[in-house]
């Protein structure tokens, strides 16, 4: 087998969120047709149990340690050198001499990029055969935190956005294929940057659907068995915090009265945690397993306000065979048809659309075509037969 070298910005292990079960299926799917030389960043304490699990996958491999505040100190140089934040908060001179000697002990052609601020260490390597997986357009959401926020931090978003599309301009005419999670992400990328559009695909997100499987039985970890909401996700993400505050804030007032609303995932911030404060929601924290919090609610709800890319978390739920409300932002690069999946903006149909699921769905109703568009859609075969197809 020919070797590869795979640079991710965070340990792809456990696929517990978004980047993490792409990365980890990249990963493992890869490791089939390559000897993996294997480098990330550990950014989360409780992710160093799981070096093990990851070095069993790779040939080789080096995980450094990110610590974050120390990081967004160091990405303040950005400022002196022009440059995006995110480009020094990701450097790191070890892994850099790590990088140049496997590609030459190795005698390293092929490259996979995970998050473009890692194709940095590759960049001198001119004659290098380079994917970059760029997930999503980061530097919209940049300009999407930008209009969100006030003052100074809205100036620091814009910048952010502007300097890191200009980077990834610059990197993606290096790769020999950059690729999305999905063809509205890769769409929008062609239309920002001046490259051939022939150097610009999209390799779908996948679902574990053995693992997300209602037929394997879970205790109902509700008190109260009817009128349930949920919203799954990692809960110091910004976007998700802003979706459940939106929701709290703007919808559950018109529906309190017929619900509870219970939002799962591991550190909630405080803003989050403050929410609990509110009559009827609950605020789990981290749990085990998110499968008995999914198959037992009434209804799944996605109120991003903020998104790119393809939600994890909405095609979890449709696997579950869970019915979904969700805002645009939270649905795009998913083709929905004539799946139990409503899409609403405004606070008061939100609402209304919620009530109407719950008043037909107090029984947990399994949707059977929100399970089959996940098969027949989103599976990882299908997924990584396109990714090891481009990378070879």
């Amino acid at each position: 087998m020919k070797n590869l070298l795979f640079l991710a910005h965070r340990i792809p292990y456990p696929p517990n969120k978004g980047d993490k079960i792409r990365s980890y299926h990249f990963l493992k799917g890869l490791a089939e047709n390559y000897h993996i030389h294997l480098a990330a960043f550990i950014d989360d304490e409780e992710d160093w149990a799981y070096v093990d699990k990851v070095k069993a996958i790779a040939t080789d491999s080096l995980f450094i340690n990110l610590k974050p505040v120390e990081s967004k100190i160091k990405s303040l140089s950005g400022l002196v050198t022009n440059k995006a934040l995110t480009i020094p908060y990701y450097y790191n001179k070890h892994l850099q001499s790590w990088v140049d000697e496997t590609i030459e002990e190795n005698k390293i052609e092929k490259v996979l990029i995970f998050s473009s601020a890692m194709a940095q260490y590759v960049q001198k390597h001119q004659d290098l055969d380079v994917v970059i997986d760029f997930v999503d357009v980061d530097s919209d959401k940049w300009l999407q935190y930008s209009e969100k926020t006030k003052w100074p931090m809205s100036w620091v978003y814009k910048r952010e956005s502007k300097k890191l599309l200009e980077f990834d301009g610059k990197v993606a005419e290096f790769a020999k294929m950059n690729l999305f999670v999905s063809e509205d992400e890769s769409l929008l990328f062609k239309r920002l940057v001046d490259i051939s559009p022939n150097k610009i695909d999209f390799v779908n997100n996948g679902v574990d659907t053995a693992y997300f499987n209602v037929d394997e039985q879970k205790n109902n970890p509700y008190l109260n068995k009817q009128g349930i909401i949920v919203f799954t996700g990692a809960m110091d993400y910004w976007a998700n915090v802003d979706a459940v505050v939106w929701f709290v804030n703007h919808v559950f007032p018109l529906i309190k009265q017929h619900a509870q609303f219970y939002i799962v995932g591991s550190k909630p911030s405080k803003e989050v945690l403050n929410l609990a404060n509110t009559e009827n929601v609950f605020v789990t924290g981290r749990v085990e397993d998110i499968r008995p919090y999914l198959s037992y609610a009434n209804v799944v709800v996605a109120p991003l306000q903020i998104a790119r890319g393809i939600q994890n978390k909405v095609l979890e739920a449709m696997a579950m065979g869970k019915r979904v409300v969700a805002t645009p932002q939270a649905i795009e690069g998913i083709k929905i048809t004539n799946q139990a999946v409503s899409i609403k903006s405004n606070p008061e149909e939100f609402a209304k659309q919620v009530i109407l699921y719950l008043e037909d769905d107090q029984d947990s109703t399994f949707i059977v075509e929100n399970r089959r568009f996940v098969e027949e859609q989103f599976s990882w075969e299908s997924s990584l037969k396109k990714l090891t197809h481009i990378v070879d």
